[in-house]
């Protein structure tokens, strides 16, 4: 089934999506550092059983430029909003992984009328914390080295990625992947410490779940692009603290299916003591949940049969 790419006009942004197919629509988010593109299976596969899938370059990557206002979980949300409109659809499934996960679960706080489903992969949902994240992140980060930190503050980050961003993109990828244990980064101090210094060497490409083209494919994006847009998402999520007041304490009741990767780095270290049972607290709509056995962060990619098989089936159930 052939990819399509395009752009449309979401309010103050343009914004490139790419899909494929007809049918019950199905909106995939994407997180960092990847574009829409990191979808494309999906896609295909979704397209094939008669699905209109689509993922959006989300703002600040790829095709999609990051507008003065921001890139705020409520600014982009919008985005969404108008896609639906120009496809002309009341009502979507929506997937997310990483960043895209955190802005489909606001995305079921602020427009649940506009969700036919949500399918979440590696991140759970998480209440709002009592204080801002960049504080809690500023405590973590004087003990060793942690990205979230690191990235908050402008220039020494953009940089250093911009520099180099085929070797970061391997680098990444490789140590959030379960061919590696992501959390030996934070034996480094945080001192006089980039990304780079604490990812590891990544091995030449091929490797079983990601071809030399596909990383090409996003090099050649970040390459052209920088990471600054994307970056700009670690600089938002104090904003999104601040812009989610009203919704603390709120469960989400949408129907919502859950799969994730049991060597995923964000469930082992990044989501709390116990991240299934607070998901249920706080998700009366959960379905299901599905533990797929060695994968990682990049789930979809690393395990692309058992993603899609298990995607078929929610939207079946939906």
């Amino acid at each position: 089934m052939a990819l399509t790419r395009r752009e449309f006009r979401a309010g103050e942004v343009t914004m490139r999506v790419t899909e494929a197919g007809c049918g019950p629509p199905v909106v995939f988010c994407h997180g960092f550092p990847h574009t829409g593109y990191i979808w494309h299976r999906q896609l295909t596969a979704l397209a094939a059983a008669g699905y209109h899938a689509l993922a959006p370059d989300l703002r600040g990557v790829g095709g999609t430029a990051c507008p003065p206002s921001g890139c705020a979980n409520r600014e982009v949300i919008g985005d969404l909003l108008a896609l639906l409109d120009d496809i002309g659809a009341e009502r979507a499934v929506f997937a997310g992984l990483d960043f895209g996960a955190a802005l489909v679960w606001e995305l079921a706080w602020r427009a649940p009328e506009r969700i036919s489903g949500l399918i979440v992969l590696n991140n759970v949902f998480q209440p709002r914390p009592p204080k801002p994240p960049s504080e809690l992140w500023a405590a973590a980060a004087r003990k060793h080295f942690l990205h979230l930190d690191y990235f908050q503050r402008e220039g020494p980050a953009d940089a250093e990625l911009n520099r180099a961003p085929r070797d970061f993109l391997a680098r990444v990828y490789f140590a959030l992947g379960a061919d590696y244990h992501y959390f030996d980064t934070w034996r480094y101090p945080p001192e006089n410490t980039g990304y780079l210094d604490v990812l590891p060497e990544a091995p030449p490409l091929p490797w079983r779940w990601l071809s030399t083209g596909e990383l090409d494919t996003l090099a050649a994006e970040f390459t052209r692009t920088g990471f600054t847009g994307g970056l700009g998402w670690y600089r938002a999520l104090d904003r999104n603290w601040e812009l989610t007041a009203e919704f603390a304490g709120q469960p989400i009741t949408v129907p919502t299916y859950f799969l994730y990767g049991d060597r995923d780095p964000d469930i082992e270290g990044f989501s709390g003591r116990d991240p299934f049972g607070t998901m249920r607290k706080h998700v009366p709509g959960l379905r299901r949940t599905d533990e797929i056995a060695g994968a990682g962060h990049l789930v979809q990619l690393e395990r692309t049969a058992e993603v899609n098989a298990l995607l078929l089936r929610y939207l079946a159930e939906l």
